[in-house]
């Protein structure tokens, strides 16, 4: 590994699962990288997630049909994808960008260039836990979706048959075979579907601090500043609030705050904040063995190293608004009707901001007309899943190996 000095500099802005991906994969390629981000790495929505490795998520999350859902959105307080009616005037020019998504045409490219970004995710992730000395962290057992009855698995033919297309081809089960895998499921749940070569990391944080502590000892240089604004010095770039020195190049990997940071540069991309919950209870973890999804909720169980979490809803209320307790209580009441044992538990609530773009495909590369400045942004619900064929791909395109 070459970090000598003289050779050109990167430098990593957001120190989420995504910008850490990006620092380290940067560094085994021997670049002189720097990873900016005010908070620890994997402190903020990378810390909160369901820890899912889902290559078949291959379904955006414009599907057609999505308009009928619109009054629903705006209306029901407790839909699994909800937009504030305050928040309605701000969110217009995303949203009419996201019913557009919907298209039959446009869900077909979507999907095909998701599949794409997902290839090779989960023994990427299986490699790297195991060359950081986290092992442990990885778990290959499987998704495990349940339906109510054979009707509500027909409201989501789209979706599987998306995934059938890509070759993630799940097993039905019944309520036996459902109980084979996870006896203590739900019992409202008569259907399952099951996909086996999907993994989990049972806790997010502690796999992005690995990384950043890898990054670290191999001679990486974190640097805990907000940037502000990213300007051109010469034929660099340098970042203000940062320490001050030039860098060949930029990767803004900021999450849901990048737009601060491009807007200003002319790079226009359609971020939205999609606001995600969870509610974790203490212990528990033993009533599911696999990352089970309750799909009439949208709720991912994991069983994590502290506890049993409970994942899910989408938000659409941008950045500023504090987090609102009524999504983490809906998350709390349904946990506890599913399995009525986590009542005497003790519970933690989280929100966090997934960068969401309308068609839910991230933008990876080059930003057009900025030499030097490299986008790795918009990644959902599946910036876990997706960071290392993220990383990967910006190392490629920043050390040649690939086109931009």
């Amino acid at each position: 590994m070459n970090n000598s000095k003289g050779g050109p500099t990167v430098a990593v802005i957001g120190a989420g699962v995504v910008g850490t991906a990006i620092a380290l994969w940067l560094q085994r390629r021997g670049m002189r990288t720097v990873l900016l981000d005010p908070d620890e790495p994997g402190s903020g929505c990378s810390a909160g997630n369901s820890g899912a490795i889902s290559p078949g998520s291959v379904a955006p999350l414009a599907m057609p049909g999505v308009l009928a859902s619109v009054p629903g959105m705006l209306l029901d307080e407790e839909s699994p994808l909800y937009l504030p009616l305050g928040y309605l005037p701000r969110a217009v020019p995303w949203l009419t960008r996201f019913v557009a998504s919907a298209r039959p045409a446009r869900v077909a490219t979507a999907a095909a260039r998701l599949d794409s970004l997902h290839r090779g995710a989960v023994a990427m992730h299986r490699q790297l836990t195991q060359d950081l000395g986290v092992p442990e962290l990885f778990m290959a057992r499987g998704h495990l979706h349940l339906y109510r009855d054979e009707a509500a698995l027909a409201k989501d033919a789209g979706g599987w048959r998306l995934r059938t297309n890509h070759g993630y081809v799940a097993q039905q089960l019944d309520r036996p075979g459902i109980e084979r895998l996870e006896p203590a499921a739900p019992a409202r749940y008569q259907v399952g579907m099951f996909l086996d070569d999907h993994a989990t990391i049972l806790n997010p944080r502690r796999y992005v601090t690995a990384m950043a502590s890898a990054f670290v000892g191999a001679g990486g240089e974190i640097e805990r500043v907000a940037v502000s604004a990213i300007g051109r010095d010469g034929a660099g770039w340098k970042l203000q609030g940062a320490r001050q020195r030039a860098h060949d190049h930029v990767v803004v990997a900021a999450g849901a705050w990048s737009r601060a940071l491009l807007d200003p540069l002319g790079v226009k991309v359609a971020l939205e904040s999609q606001r995600g919950y969870h509610v974790q209870f203490d212990g528990g973890a033993d009533l599911v063995s696999r990352t089970v999804v309750l799909t009439d909720k949208k709720v991912f169980v994991t069983p994590m190293e502290q506890g049993l979490r409970f994942g899910g809803t989408v938000e659409i209320g941008g950045l500023r608004s504090p987090p609102d307790p009524r999504r983490a209580a809906l998350l709390q009441r349904i946990a506890i009707e599913s399995f009525p044992h986590l009542a005497s538990r003790q519970a933690v609530t989280w929100m966090g901001h997934r960068p969401c773009m309308p068609d839910s495909v991230p933008v990876i590369g080059a930003a057009p007309g900025q030499p030097g400045l490299w986008l790795a942004v918009g990644h959902g619900h599946l910036g876990l899943t997706d960071s290392l064929p993220t990383a990967q791909r910006i190392a490629d395109a920043i050390c040649g190996a690939v086109p931009a």
